[in-house]
């Protein structure tokens, strides 16, 4: 069976519009500028920067009028509890399947709360399995993720394709192991020049679509 790789933030689901949500609700119950939301989604840098150090910033900024376990409930399940899975997405992972692929989610991040958002949005009944790298030891674009992802299934990992937002994490993570890749832009244009993803795509739905066309 042919072997699917999709990353989950802001590629199967929104995570950034989740977390904007839970960032401007954070300020709004704390009574906190909302002119703060840019500081604090660019501190956050798309859940790339260690959560320790978004902690520490949030706290030195409003640890005089924030309790620290509302620092901690922002980070830990603000975004966790708001994402959605868009049905055009719903619809394109059971074609997929119904094609005969493989679907396994690969994502950075820590177990608790990436499984919460995967068991939320439903998509613990949509694909086959998931791999996240607080639970292996290894984060994208490390090829034995990767290869985590292809053993937790059973089908061996070369011939696999690679869906993601990430340049970094994702499409060099694919042309590492010489696998085929499509890159969601989400508007964005493609600015690097020592790889290069095999399709371009705006969302995941289109993403997920071109691969199962693709012979």
């Amino acid at each position: 069976m042919p072997l699917l790789l999709l990353d989950l933030d802001n590629t199967l689901v929104d995570r950034d519009a989740a977390f904007h949500a839970a960032v401007a609700d954070f300020l709004a119950v704390h009574d906190l500028p909302n002119s703060d939301l840019p500081w604090v989604m660019a501190i956050d840098a798309g859940g790339y920067t260690a959560r320790r150090e978004v902690a520490a910033a949030l706290t030195d900024r409003y640890g005089h009028v924030v309790p620290t376990a509302a620092v901690r409930a922002l980070l830990d399940s603000g975004a966790a509890n708001r994402v959605v899975l868009a049905q055009s997405a719903r619809e394109a992972l059971g074609k997929a399947r119904a094609h005969g692929w493989t679907c396994v989610i690969v994502t950075n991040g820590r177990t608790v709360q990436q499984e919460a958002k995967i068991r939320k949005t439903g998509l613990d009944r949509l694909v086959h399995s998931w791999v996240i790298s607080e639970a292996v030891g290894h984060k994208k674009p490390e090829p034995e993720i990767f290869q985590a992802a292809a053993d937790a299934v059973g089908v061996p990992l070369p011939g696999a394709w690679i869906i993601g937002d990430s340049p970094h994490a994702d499409i060099a993570g694919a042309s590492t192991l010489g696998l085929r890749s499509v890159w969601v832009t989400d508007g964005r244009s493609w600015a690097q020049d020592s790889y290069q993803p095999t399709h371009i795509a705006e969302d995941v739905a289109s993403a997920i679509s071109h691969v199962v066309r693709t012979p």
